[in-house]
């Protein structure tokens, strides 16, 4: 079985923490962190459309770009000290969610943490990417809070059909 942990900035140590805790010791850990690449094409998209033409140079889309590899490399690198046994680090760009679930396709475990709102319990405690990863992941997704979880209490159940107050 391998384990894949999704590297998020903000919620990553959480996440590299649960890997190591339930990891046994001879398992692959796969470190996936995914650079989201529409604000850059965004960017070079306005840029030739409306400000570039001829000044390739210029392009604000491939500083992003160069921005967002960096990042990405160097939260692997701070997350793969922080798990402190062999792992393999993987770097994919596209559609976050979509990106993740594919990677996913042949773990035994895919670990990923909350990233809603973090006062809540429940949906809403969840962001629309971790929604749609947990929903279509190809594998058993361990989904862990970045920090403590909230200590609200749970709502009632909704009354029994048939039965009255």
């Amino acid at each position: 079985m391998s384990v894949i942990v999704w590297i998020v900035e903000g919620t990553w140590p959480a996440c590299v923490d649960a890997a190591r805790a339930r990891a046994a010791p001879g398992e692959e850990i796969a470190l996936l962190y995914v650079r989201d690449d529409t604000l850059a094409e965004t960017a070079h998209g306005a840029f030739a459309g409306l400000l570039g033409r001829g000044r390739p140079e210029r392009d604000p889309g491939t500083s992003l770009e160069r921005l967002a590899a960096t990042s990405g490399r160097d939260l692997l690198r701070a997350a793969a000290d922080r798990l402190g046994r062999p792992c393999m680090c993987v770097e994919r760009g596209g559609r976050v969610e979509r990106e993740v679930v594919a990677a996913a396709r042949d773990a035994g475990l895919l670990v990923c943490a909350r990233d809603g709102d973090p006062a809540r319990l429940g949906p809403r405690s969840l962001g629309p990417a971790t929604r749609f990863v947990v929903d279509h992941a190809p594998c058993p997704v361990l989904l862990v809070w970045p920090g403590e979880a909230p200590r609200t209490p749970l709502p009632p159940p909704p009354p029994h059909p048939g039965r009255r107050p």
